[in-house]
Formats: C-alpha cells, structure tokens, sequence
C-alpha cells in the first residue's frame, strides 16, 4: 500500500495563488538496479499522476526510471472556490494510489474598514 502525504497552506484566500507538495512513497525501481542475489528488481515506478479540482485535470505527470524513490511534486493553483482535490496515480504493477483532500477557500474581503 503506497501512502501519501499532501501540505497545503493552513489559509487560502479567494484568488491567492498557493503551492500544493505531494509526497507519495513510492520505490521507484528503476528496473536496472540488483537485489543482494544478484537478480534485477523488476521494474516499477509510478506512471501516471494526476489532479483534479472541480472535474478538471488541474496537474499531471508522467515520471520515469530517473524519479528518485518517494518523489516529491511541487505545483501552484489559483485558488477560486472550495471543493475537493483528487490525486490519481498508476504503477507499473498496476497500483491505483489516491489521496483526496477537502480544499477550503475563504472569501477575499472587498472592503477593509479603516483601523481607529
């Protein structure tokens, strides 16, 4: 079972633009490492990773065999309204990971009262 970890910022503000990491454990074998026997570790990385937000594909990739083992991926989304983020990823043994994760927006003020 791969495990995940996702780090928003603890507020978003409507119309802020903020950074997303997603940390999934993963090894990331490259196919053209051996184990203490001597056999080649079977290749398996992750394939495909994605993001949604609102029904939209918001960030994708596609790592390969040169992805260190429990990758992390940085990436910035323009914060609009609140709703859930849906992270999707397939490895080579055909794992389906997922993480999902409540995403609150807050409402950007428009008028600031004056400090007395």
């Amino acid at each position: 079972m791969t495990v995940a970890r996702l780090q928003v910022p603890p507020r978003i503000v409507q119309g802020d633009v903020f950074k997303l990491r997603l940390l999934v454990q993963h090894p990331m074998d490259s196919g053209f490492l051996r184990d203490l026997e001597g056999v080649l570790v079977k290749r398996n990385v992750i394939r495909h990773l994605q993001c949604i937000l609102h029904d939209k594909e918001v960030f994708r990739v596609e790592p390969t065999t040169g992805t260190a083992a429990n990758p992390l991926f940085e990436f910035y989304l323009r914060a609009t309204k609140s709703g859930e983020l849906y992270f999707r990823w397939v490895d080579d043994k055909g794992y389906i990971g997922e993480l999902r994760h409540n995403l609150v927006i807050e409402p950007a003020n428009q008028s600031q009262a004056p400090s007395s």
